[in-house]
């Protein structure tokens, strides 16, 4: 292994135009992950074209590095203006911009970069040692089945982040849910709630129901502060998260790198879920459960190391079966075809050259994020700056764009502003901007798995608990829910 990694990196660094292409992968995801509703995956869907041009190694290459820095690239606006560069970075925001507010903004990117960092460099380095017989390991014991049953546990512990009460919390959820079902039903394709509206026919699009509960609602939040004289701007700290406070949270880290790639090598869920995992799992296995979505260090280290780790295992089934992991390796199944060449067992045989130049290219993509991103922090924090009556209407302008480039519709930006005043109001009554955003990603997903599970089982609801996989997780989401209950009932008597 450690001499086809030393081709591979000799490879990468032997020709001045493949480095090229490297630096403008790596500063391209930065950028594009960082612009609100943007996302790597526009930066890549303009560059597939451009791609028959360059060598296959250098194509799939360039989009492999995208995938990730681009990754890391949208918690940056996630922490500062409480604006998801993309939905993996969702979890990130809900306590990167309390730690905001809180004047802890350094602290909190800080985290995101040493974590992204982290995550990414474990997953490439568990990737070069693991892609054939791990791959073939989660195609043949995880299918629909499996993973809706992994979302319902996920949905069961993070039910109770960022609500007044667990009840709340757990009705954001459900709100969630609900709003998750507009569109067609994954088995008929009969229209459910469109009210006649045939762009609602599928569904809610994330980045703006995203980019309305997060960022408007937060606009709305703060202009009624300022309004009645109660507003404070953030303040400016580039104070970084000392080696101790980051070693403090070692076992945060090594648990969400193990839920990230877990998570990654799953074909069609990528870093999203992985992301929402790794910070319920953060939730689930602390002492002060109260504290996330408040400004908890964290919750941000769980979420960036999560979806940071997702990016070299969803490279797992594309490489090993050629099934992708997610958006961005489905983009790479397109270069692949560009030139003439199918991913998967044959060209670990045919184009051993081009793994490795893939596999370099991403671990030294993930070392580049500690430096690079270090040195952007340190100008992107001045952002902070900014007066609130000129930072508003620049936020809402950038999310606006995030949210009509995505599909051309002035249907999904009026979304967005509906989706905001609904987060508003829904805030001022203590309920989970954090589980309704939970409720629609993961529902779509769970929902979708469900059905096609079903199908698996013969619409037999109790082979699910044959399946040992699927009959773990069941239950630890039902003694997850039940513990709430019951703590959440205790708390009631005592007082």
């Amino acid at each position: 292994m450690v001499d086809n990694f030393l081709a591979g990196s000799a490879a990468l660094f032997g020709d001045p135009f493949t480095i090229g292409v490297f630096i403008f992968g790596v500063i391209g995801g930065m950028l594009f992950g960082a612009i609100p509703g943007v996302s790597m995956l526009t930066l890549a869907a303009i560059l597939l074209p451009f791609t028959a041009s360059l060598e296959p190694a250098q194509g799939v290459m360039l989009f492999a590095v995208i995938y990730c820095t681009g990754t890391y690239g949208g918690a940056i606006t996630a922490i500062l203006f409480n604006i998801p560069g993309a939905p993996e970075n969702a979890p990130t925001a809900f306590d990167g911009y309390p730690m905001t507010r809180k004047g802890q903004s350094g602290k909190a990117v800080g985290a995101a970069v040493l974590c992204s960092a982290i995550g990414g460099v474990s997953s490439a380095l568990i990737m070069m040692v693991a892609t054939e017989p791990l791959a073939n390991w989660a195609i043949s014991n995880i299918g629909p089945p499996e993973i809706f049953a992994l979302v319902f546990f996920g949905l069961a512990v993070a039910s109770s982040v960022g609500g007044r009460t667990m009840w709340k919390g757990w009705m954001s959820v459900l709100l969630g849910l609900l709003i998750a079902t507009i569109g067609q039903d994954p088995v008929g394709g009969i229209n459910r709630y469109n009210f006649g509206i045939s762009d609602l026919a599928a569904g809610i699009a994330f980045v703006p129901a995203i980019m309305g509960f997060f960022a408007v609602s937060e606009i709305f939040v703060q202009a009624e502060k300022k309004a009645v004289g109660m507003y404070k701007a953030p303040k400016l700290s580039l104070d970084f998260p000392t080696i101790l406070e980051l070693w403090s949270h070692k076992i945060a880290v090594l648990r969400s790198i193990l839920v990230g790639f877990f998570c990654g090598i799953l074909p069609g869920i990528g870093a999203t879920l992985a992301a929402f995992m790794g910070y319920g799992e953060a939730v689930r296995w602390s002492k002060n459960k109260d504290s996330f979505g408040k400004g908890n260090i964290e919750g941000v280290i769980s979420s960036e190391t999560a979806n940071n780790a997702a990016t070299g295992a969803a490279m797992i089934p594309l490489l090993a079966l050629g099934l992708p992991g997610g958006a961005m390796t489905a983009l790479m199944v397109g270069v692949f075809q560009m030139h003439d060449l199918e991913p998967g067992p044959m060209v670990f045989y045919n184009s051993p050259e081009l793994i490795w130049i893939v596999f370099a290219a991403m671990f030294y993509a993930n070392v580049s994020i500690l430096f690079i991103g270090l040195l952007e922090t340190k100008t992107i924090l001045h952002l902070l700056k900014i007066p609130f009556q000129f930072l508003a209407p620049m936020i809402l302008l950038l999310a606006s764009i995030g949210s009509y480039i995505g599909r051309g519709l002035v249907l999904d930006v009026m979304i967005m502003f509906c989706t905001g005043i609904m987060g508003f109001l829904l805030r001022r009554s203590g309920y989970s901007i954090p589980g309704i955003v939970l409720g629609i990603i993961l529902g779509k997903i769970g929902e979708q798995n469900f059905a096609q599970g079903m199908q698996m089982v013969h619409y037999d609801v109790l082979e699910y608990l044959s399946r040992p996989i699927c009959l773990l997780l069941i239950i630890a989401g039902f003694l997850t829910l039940f513990t709430g209950i019951y703590k959440a009932l205790s708390y009631t008597f005592k007082s």
